[in-house]
């Protein structure tokens, strides 16, 4: 394959989102032939099942977006010790109705940041075990919690020199995954 698009999804809908930010420093450290597109989640609405057989508008981008894409970044904040209610709602989107899922085979890495000591660690276990009922084969190595530092992320929004080499590894090891899976 000459070209793989990655539909990124971050789980913050903040307009100043430190994990928007990382997204974008990450996209910038991946290979030229991989495009990292952001999924717009914020306009979804709630999930409902009623909805299945008439899924609204927003619904339908999201999952074409997906579909069309050879891998999914999942860059999430930790909210209450979980995923934001926003992410999973995507994700509950992304896998209805039900035998019509576009999650399953997508290659999927997994990534976040927070000011706390440990990162987005729990958020990053409970997405982890959502994307395994999915089907979505998880980069597992390296681990990514990263804490929020004067520095991460420059004023140009790139990776700062504090983080790229740790960072740099961790995209160079999902490129590897995407090509491994995405085949």
């Amino acid at each position: 394959m000459s070209k793989y698009t990655i539909a990124v999804i971050v789980g913050s809908l903040r307009k100043d989102s430190i994990n928007a930010k990382l997204a974008t420093g990450l996209a910038r450290l991946a290979p030229n032939e991989f495009i990292f597109e952001q999924v717009q989640i914020g306009d979804l609405p709630l999930y409902n099942q009623d909805d299945d057989g008439n899924q609204a508008e927003p619904v339908k981008r999201m999952k074409a977006q997906v579909a069309a894409s050879q891998g999914v970044l999942f860059v999430t904040p930790e909210y209450n010790r979980s995923i934001p209610g926003v992410l999973k709602n995507a994700i509950d989107h992304g896998s209805r109705p039900y035998g019509q899922s576009v999650w399953p085979g997508k290659p999927a890495g997994v990534l976040g940041v927070s000011p706390g000591a440990i990162g987005t660690a729990l958020a990053q276990q409970h997405l982890r075990t959502i994307l395994a009922h999915l089907d979505m084969p998880t980069l597992g190595q390296p681990e990514g919690f990263i804490r929020a530092s004067d520095g991460l992320i420059d004023a140009s929004g790139n990776i700062g020199p504090d983080s790229k080499d740790f960072l740099q590894k961790w995209v160079n090891a999902y490129v590897g995954w995407v090509k491994k899976h995405a085949g």
